[in-house]
């Protein structure tokens, strides 16, 4: 198989993740924290040593403020729900989010009474348009900016550093999803100024499903939104107060982070590369279709610095039904429909017919982008005979 759905689940994974996790399942699978023998003093290693290497990888100050969770979109939600909100205050989005962020933003917005403002300026119009757009939406109330570091339909990047900037200016705190971007670009909360980080282990990471992490830098006060076991201060009724276990309830996954903690290492070694080789194959793929009579791309254009990802549809054909030719017909994966983003299709007018998604990862071809742009032409052939 062709697999060109990397921004849903990277696959396959390096060697060393399934290695790490079979050792994790096989010779450390006592539970970490909750013991004080040998087995749970390991695998209380393993959980300690993955914080530290993340907080190294993305310039987080205090390891103890890297949270593990089941996902990105629980990081998210604890991110989110975790602040003291009042009615009357405001949050500033894009209306390219994932449902991880609009879904408890409109939580809050209809539990507390928040206003939320979701900024939509196209793509052609440049960065500049959307700072600008993001200044202007900035009231005395404004208490977050949550915004998504890439989008997941379309591969747009987003100017993170300008928007902190911004933030930082105004003493609002920042939330960025870097579910898209971790794993193929650099990012260091304490240069850029980020309080808030979240990501999943199964993207870019190429670690394993059920990985999510919520890195903070300083001093954010937040609640958590699950309350249980944390393996010390167990005499009390309340909550720990001390990090991470004021925000980590129960038995956390073990293997899932060793496994995480190699994909780590994996991404250690390539973290420099100043254009991921993935993100050039995803510019050649846009340039092929782009050239393809009846197709349509949406998002950056082939020049342009973007996501490995490359959003299209065939003439009036559902996004669905291209997808299932592709896997029925000539074994390529790929994402089709809504991708959990209904705000993006309402901006690019596709609610209807959705959008085909190819995205790639480290391990995808440049002889994988030929096959699949032929089967994109036979397609796109096929149906036009059927119209005749």
């Amino acid at each position: 198989m062709i697999y060109f759905d990397q921004a849903a689940s990277s696959f396959p994974k390096p060697k060393a993740v399934a290695e790490a996790m079979v050792y994790a399942v096989n010779s450390v699978a006592a539970n970490p924290g909750r013991s004080g023998h040998a087995l749970a003093r390991q695998a209380s290693k393993i959980i300690t040593s993955t914080r530290v290497k993340t907080a190294e990888l993305f310039g987080c100050s205090n390891p103890k403020q890297v949270l593990f969770y089941q996902n990105a979109t629980v990081g998210l939600n604890q991110a989110i729900k975790g602040l003291t909100w009042h009615k009357g205050d405001h949050v500033i989005a894009s209306a390219y989010e994932h449902n991880s962020i609009r879904r408890p933003l409109e939580h809050i917005k209809n539990k507390h009474g928040v206003e939320v403002t979701y900024i939509d300026t196209p793509e052609e119009a440049g960065e500049e348009s959307f700072i600008s757009a993001v200044n202007a939406a900035i009231k005395d109330n404004t208490r977050l900016i949550a915004l998504t570091h890439a989008s997941n339909v379309t591969g747009r990047i987003f100017p993170i550093d300008d928007v902190i900037t911004i933030a930082k200016k105004n003493k609002i705190y920042t939330l960025i999803d870097a579910s898209q971007t971790a794993g193929h670009i650099q990012i260091d909360m304490k240069k850029q100024g980020i309080d808030m980080l979240v990501f999943p282990g199964h993207k870019g990471i190429m670690g394993p499903q059920g990985m999510g992490v919520l890195l903070v830098e300083g001093s954010i006060g937040l609640v958590p939104i699950h309350h249980g076991g944390t393996g010390s201060f167990s005499s009390s009724p309340n909550q720990p107060d001390s990090w991470p276990e004021l925000l980590e309830s129960g038995t956390l996954n073990t293997p899932g982070i060793a496994g995480f903690h190699a994909a780590l290492s994996e991404y250690e070694n390539r973290k420099h590369e100043i254009v991921p080789r993935e993100t050039i194959l995803a510019n050649r793929l846009v340039e092929a279709l782009e050239k393809i009579d009846g197709v349509i791309c949406y998002g950056p254009n082939s020049n342009s610095f973007r996501m490995p990802i490359a959003a299209f549809n065939i003439a009036g054909i559902p996004s669905q039904e291209v997808s299932m030719v592709l896997d029925s017909h000539y074994n390529i994966a790929v994402r089709a429909g809504l991708h959990c983003s209904p705000l993006t299709h309402e901006s690019l007018h596709t609610n209807k017919q959705g959008i085909v998604r190819a995205s790639l990862g480290i391990y995808n071809t440049s002889d994988e982008i030929d096959e699949f742009i032929n089967a994109i032409k036979e397609i796109t052939a096929a149906y036009r005979e059927v119209e005749l």
